[in-house]
């Protein structure tokens, strides 16, 4: 094995140059990867896309790619944020097309801007969540939520693999608002249908809930948008379905499906700032 001598870099990699800042989304049946998964397959996307990515030094190399926020398993997300390290500069329009083009369809790149100023990850305090409830009317719903919002603290047990965690998910709950799914099929540009998590007969391993077992009333739908600060650990929807059913006992019949809709500052109103900022350059919606 070739030694380093002393004063010698162990990888005299490229330096890096510039950074792209990329939003990109989670979809479909690939809401149910995790986020291990989702990295791997960006990795692999940027070497086909032929990106000037720049690597790590040391022994042991690894692309520069920075995380902000992963949304957890089982979630979509049209607004999850990505920073790559680039050894030359590149067009941010190329970069997107390409990168785009080499990735599985579920994963989509939405818009990609060059990273400056304030970095991505002081651009992020928040989170806009939509999560869609088969089977619970919207009535139901909104007694829920204002029993939630009246409630000084709501605590819920999280299991992760350090052991059981408490989250606060009043002390992290800024905004929630109640639609009725029948009035978002009604409105679908506004608002976005509500979609029952069904086939009409699931197969092996299908994350989906086969039709005919749905119980009376499952047709209905409400959807619950919520939105939550950054708290350490982060407030997950799962977590706060679980503080629904913690003061008003609220549980779904079918499973809910939460689809992260917007990333970023909060302002005065509750209203989330772009990451990307002005200068971003949008792909596709």
């Amino acid at each position: 094995m070739a030694r380093v001598r002393p004063g010698e870099a162990a990888n005299p990699a490229p330096p890096t140059v510039a950074r792209i800042r990329v939003r990109f989304a989670k979809r479909g049946r690939l809401r149910f990867l995790s986020h291990r998964d989702v990295a791997r397959s960006i990795e692999r996307a940027v070497r086909r896309a032929g990106i000037p990515v720049s690597h790590s030094h040391g022994f042991s190399p690894h692309p520069r790619l920075s995380w902000i926020g992963a949304a957890p398993t089982g979630a979509a997300s049209e607004a999850e944020y990505l920073e790559i390290g680039l050894i030359r500069p590149v067009d941010p329009a190329e970069l997107a097309g390409a990168l785009d083009a080499a990735l599985p369809e579920g994963l989509d790149v939405l818009a990609v801007a060059v990273a400056e100023g304030v970095p991505l990850a002081e651009r992020i305090d928040a989170s806009e969540w939509r999560i869609e409830l088969p089977g619970v009317s919207a009535d139901d719903l909104r007694r829920a939520v204002a029993a939630l919002e009246a409630a000084d603290t709501v605590v819920v047990e999280r299991v992760t693999p350090a052991g059981r965690r408490e989250v606060d998910v009043r002390g992290a709950l800024v905004d929630a608002r109640v639609v009725d799914g029948a009035a978002a099929a009604a409105d679908p540009v506004a608002v976005g249908p509500c979609e029952l998590p069904v086939h009409e007969e699931a197969g092996d391993g299908d994350p989906f809930v086969p039709r005919s077992s749905l119980p009376p009333g499952a047709s209905v739908c409400a959807i619950l948008t919520a939105v939550v600060r950054q708290t350490t650990p982060a407030v997950r929807p799962d977590d706060v379905l679980g503080a629904l059913d913690v003061v008003a006992g609220l549980k779904p019949p079918v499973p809910a499906k939460a689809t992260r809709m917007a990333q970023g500052l909060l302002d005065d109103r509750g209203r989330l700032a772009d990451p990307l900022g002005t200068h971003r350059v949008t792909t596709r919606v």
